[in-house]
């Protein structure tokens, strides 16, 4: 069972006892990512996430590098288009460590100009290290294709010549304007009572002051283009898609059975007619992405230059025959007990654990419990699948983008000219 307490100064503070664990995962939620970055300073929250572990008043990178693992414990971060999170994973007697490293991280970091130099090439050189990697850069180019010059279509690293220009000051604005308490949430799994995590957490985050900045938020329009970008690859890397769902749709769990029927997993239908039986592919699979105010749905494919008009005729075939004909009552059943299952074994983990208390609060403002999940997929009938996938998925509206040697952009619109 979750709990819940917000402090004076808005922080929110989710805590989640699991006592047949001996771990606990804490993780700080920062409401701030790429989307609210203007352009020229696209990738501060990235680099800003780089620089937390660089060194505070109190322990340098080592000092930070050597605190959990010298317990066997685990620290990381990541950045996401809409959120950024620190977090840590230890057993239940190291729960104060990971708080105070974490805690001194976020607040005292000191952003040396030394150290942002140097994490300037380590960040430089990961944005080289994407770019040889065209299955994930892909993904982001289908966002650039179908959000053209809306932030949430730009890329969350940042590219090497904005990077290359960040100053101190970029960094450090940034910092100040979104790192308050009214945007930080903390969560924390484990087996760890409540008492326990609010007498530690309450001590810290008390004293923090700052104004909580309001999200600035304009929904993408989508386009419907097609962008191919031609490198010397062995693979075409597409996607091919739609805008989606926000995450707090009340049709979120129809999407995400028509995803998992789709493209979901080895027993999905795309999987079962590209590769299984047809053999024109290695990997091809659909998701739905959820933001505040939209979502992206999509497929992926990588295959040979000569399979691709066949292989998008069969997506879009399956895309058509769900619109026009649903989904037979077992397959449906099936995709149901796919997502509980999924749901629930993620459930044992307690970083899981965490990161759904804390994404809950920052996209719904409440922790839904997982039974009522469940019983909301169980809710879904294949007559709303066949509607809502009638009216999200029309492949007129598709955009599709692709890398590697391929350039022919005509030959999507002439698939979907034929259908």
């Amino acid at each position: 069972m979750f709990q819940k307490v917000t402090l004076e100064n808005e922080v929110h503070i989710l805590t989640e006892a699991v006592p047949h664990v001996r771990s606990v995962a804490v993780g700080f939620f920062v409401d701030v990512g790429s989307r609210y970055e203007p352009p020229e300073i696209s990738g501060v929250s990235h680099f800003i996430e780089h620089m937390m572990f660089k060194g505070t008043a109190q322990r340098t990178a080592k000092d930070i590098a050597e605190a959990l693992d010298a317990v066997g414990g685990q620290l990381n971060a990541f950045t996401t288009k809409e959120y950024t999170c620190y977090y840590a994973r230890v057993l239940d007697e190291h729960f104060s460590l990971a708080v105070d490293l974490l805690s001194d991280m976020l607040f005292a970091s000191k952003f040396e100009i030394t150290d942002i130099d140097r994490e300037r090439n380590v960040i430089i050189e990961e944005i080289k290290m994407y770019e040889d990697a065209p299955d994930e850069l892909v993904h982001d180019l289908f966002a650039a294709t179908i959000w053209e010059g809306h932030a949430l279509g730009r890329p969350i690293i940042g590219t090497s010549e904005v990077i290359a220009g960040l100053t101190r000051a970029d960094l450090m604005d940034f910092y100040r304007t979104h790192y308050n308490p009214g945007k930080i949430t903390v969560a924390v799994a484990g087996n760890i009572s409540h008492e326990h995590v609010m007498e530690k957490l309450r001590s810290i985050f008390e004293t923090k002051r700052g104004g909580n900045t309001p999200r600035l938020m304009t929904a993408p329009s989508p386009t419907h283009k097609v962008m191919c970008r031609n490198k010397d690859t062995e693979q075409v890397h597409l996607c091919v898609g739609t805008p989606g769902l926000k995450l707090a749709h009340d049709k979120i769990y129809t999407i995400q059975l028509i995803n998992t029927i789709l493209g979901g997993g080895i027993s999905s239908r795309l999987f079962q007619e590209i590769r299984e039986q047809r053999g024109l592919v290695y990997s091809v699979y659909s998701y739905h992405a959820s933001y505040h105010d939209t979502g992206l749905f999509c497929v992926y494919a990588g295959l040979s230059k000569q399979n691709i008009e066949q292989a998008l005729e069969l997506i879009i075939a399956q895309i058509r025959d769900i619109q026009r004909n649903s989904v037979k009552n077992e397959e449906l059943q099936r995709a149901k007990d796919q997502l509980r299952g999924n749901l629930l074994l993620s459930l044992e983990n307690v970083s899981t654990r965490m990161s759904r208390l804390g994404k809950s609060e920052l996209y719904l403002g409440q922790v839904i419990p997982p039974e009522e999940i469940v019983a909301r997929i169980n809710k879904v009938t294949a007559a709303e699948i066949q509607e809502l996938a009638g009216e999200i998925l029309k492949p007129e509206n598709f955009s599709l983008a692709a890398i590697g040697p391929w350039e022919d952009n005509g030959s999507f619109a002439k698939v979907l000219g034929n259908l």
